[in-house]
């Protein structure tokens, strides 16, 4: 019987999630399977690979053929490293304590390149925050500042039409105070001309009628 590991699919559509199965070949894709040996998640960054390396190795060298995914997969995992030494091994090519050693040092080297993309991806991350929000904050300040200038341009336009308002009352209120003025000091006008008219009133005495008197006395004598 041919056997193959794949994936097989399950969770949402647009967030799909993939267990890694032992199947039949001639299975349906999604069909019934021999054994679970491991999830992959595609979702998370990096993307998450949980294989039991034993199952795997074990059906590996039993002669199952992983699918172009899957084996990329045990390439990661070191999977398919160990079988080549395994193979070595069982050729007598290398002993099994030097194949140990070089799957050690291999597993050694590719945990720290993985430590170190994390930490690149998570710094990344952080520095994309850091920019995101000093962006932001630019646009805000920026935001701020057109407020400020549309404030300080209408406080300057109230103030415009309150001066003017004021410059168009003042004349208005002289005028006001000049007619007032012109009324009051007409009546005393008024009152000045009749005492001018009485003035030929005061013709009194006509002195000179006692001149006759002083002749008839001179001819008296």
């Amino acid at each position: 019987m041919a056997v193959k590991i794949r994936l097989a699919r399950r969770g949402r559509k647009k967030r799909a999630m993939y267990d890694v199965v032992i199947a039949d070949a001639r299975a349906p894709r999604d069909g019934r399977f021999i054994e679970k040996i491991g999830t992959y998640n595609p979702n998370t960054d990096p993307a998450s690979i949980n294989i039991d390396n034993d199952k795997a190795f074990d059906w590996v060298m039993k002669g199952a053929l992983p699918t172009d995914t899957v084996r990329a997969m045990l390439s990661y995992r070191g999977v398919m490293f160990r079988k080549h030494l395994q193979v070595g091994v069982n050729k007598g090519a290398i002993t099994q304590e030097e194949a140990d050693k070089k799957l050690a040092a291999w597993i050694e080297d590719k945990e720290s390149k993985i430590e170190g993309k994390t930490e690149q991806l998570a710094k990344s991350k952080a520095d994309a925050r850091a920019a995101r929000l000093e962006a932001e904050a630019k646009v805000s300040a920026a935001r701020a500042e057109a407020i400020a200038a549309k404030n300080f341009v209408e406080e300057e336009v109230v103030e415009e039409e309150v001066a003017e308002e004021a410059n168009e009352e003042a004349p208005a209120t002289e005028e006001a105070a000049a007619s007032e003025a012109v009324a009051e000091e007409a009546p005393v006008a008024e009152e000045a001309a009749p005492e001018a008219e009485e003035a030929p009133a005061v013709e009194e005495a006509p002195a000179p009628e006692e001149a006759p008197a002083a002749e008839e006395e001179k001819k008296e004598e």
